[in-house]
């Protein structure tokens, strides 16, 4: 059964949120993080990303940037400034985004939970990623972007939300420069025991994004505590876990550089012998179909239903995209690895495809139906791996907002 337990947040105080508040580190290139802090010494960039403070020559991973990070930390705490909160609280936070709205629980959460299981993954790491957050936790010693969760709703927990959003004034309430609206509460303090009780009812979380943060935090927790094990703040990992109910996941869209040996007339003719293809819209309606930008033009592709004798990953669009035409037709081999592919996440509309083809940097690009929740439960209760880049939760949780010290 899942624990939550409450912490007292390094934040920003209230006036300083907008500003101190910034994407995930790992959704922007060093490129775009520059240009998204320009002209603003808070936003959390400069301490999730420092290398945007160095010359561009630097590499990311030089010692030199976890100093800078340490160095624009403590600067942060002072010029925003940071609060420490006078008490361990839990918190409500709600995201809103047009039309769709979700509301979560931040607090920390167990890693011994994490190591057993209890908090699945989807998702395989990266060595020199791991790398990377462990050193940057580890030298300013905290956690400062949550892990998003999200979980099988509770009705229990869905009541003190709704208690909480409607009883207490907002700690933080903004809209962010992409649209989104974030608003932070303390939980009613009456309501964080029966909270943590509902979650003691939950069999299960599962890691929606942020795998890299969960896994550098137990390999932080196994360097802090040592080898007597010694328990401490380390022991747990900040994230935001939401309902299932809530979740929203955007396609995560592919683009190929070039056709390899084929024009787009042969292409085209290749892929007719295996599928049905005809001219269609930009955005697939429904499981089984596939979008194709190619030569100026929109086509549908037919995959139709995976066997049902594969495993529930393989059965996924953009595994049979991957094994029927990326693979065997264009010679995309591993995603991980391959230059000639790119991933364009949903939030970018398929408008952003078009754009890549027509001016050249792509030669054909691939629009997907989004993988649902509960495709991501079940490859995880199975102990499976989601294909890479297959998900793009959105809105996204912003960075600096609540930072756990540990």
């Amino acid at each position: 059964m899942a624990s939550i337990v409450p912490f007292r947040a390094l934040r920003p105080a209230a006036p300083a949120a907008r500003s101190v508040a910034a994407v995930p580190y790992d959704v922007v290139s060093t490129e775009e993080a520059r240009v998204l802090a320009a002209g603003n010494p808070l936003s959390f960039l400069h301490v999730s990303r420092a290398e945007i403070d160095l010359a561009p020559e630097v590499n990311p991973y030089d010692e030199a940037v976890y100093a800078k990070a340490i160095a624009n930390f403590e600067r942060l705490k002072t010029a925003a400034p940071l609060v420490v909160e006078d008490a361990a609280r839990l918190y409500v936070y709600r995201l809103r985004m047009g039309a769709h709205e979700q509301a979560g629980i931040a607090a920390c959460f167990s890693l011994d939970e994490y190591e057993r299981d209890i908090i699945k993954k989807h998702e395989r790491t990266r060595q020199d990623k791991e790398d990377d957050r462990t050193r940057h936790m580890l030298a300013l010693r905290a956690q400062t972007g949550p892990v998003l969760l999200t979980y099988r709703a509770s009705t229990a927990i869905d009541q003190i939300v709704s208690r909480t959003t409607t009883a207490e004034r907002p700690l933080f309430d903004f809209t962010a420069e992409d649209g989104v609206q974030h608003t932070i509460w303390h939980v009613t303090p009456g309501e964080e025991q029966p909270l943590i009780a509902a979650f003691a009812q939950i069999p299960a979380l599962y890691i929606a994004d942020g795998h890299h943060r969960a896994a550098s935090a137990a390999r932080a927790r196994a360097q802090l505590g040592g080898p007597t094990g010694a328990a401490g703040e380390w022991d747990t990992v900040l994230a935001v876990a939401f309902p299932d109910t809530q979740m929203q996941i955007l396609p995560y869209n592919r683009v190929v550089r070039d056709l390899a040996t084929f024009t787009p007339e042969t292409l085209l003719a290749k892929l007719r012998e295996q599928f049905t293809l005809q001219p269609g819209d930009a955005t697939p309606q429904r499981r089984g179909h596939v979008s194709m930008f190619l030569d100026g033009r929109w086509y549908a592709i037919t995959l139709g239903d995976a066997p049902a004798d594969l495993s529930p990953d393989r059965r996924l669009d953009v595994s049979q995209l991957q094994e029927r035409v990326l693979s065997p037709v264009l010679g995309i081999g591993d995603v991980r690895t391959d230059k000639r592919i790119d991933f364009v996440g949903g939030a970018r509309g398929t408008g952003a495809l078009e754009q890549l083809v027509r001016s050249g940097t792509a030669a054909v690009a691939f629009a997907l139906y989004p993988v649902s929740v509960g495709d991501l439960m079940q490859i995880s209760d199975a102990g499976g791996i989601m294909p890479p880049k297959s998900t793009w939760f959105e809105p996204k949780l912003r960075d600096g907002l609540l930072s756990h010290e540990i």
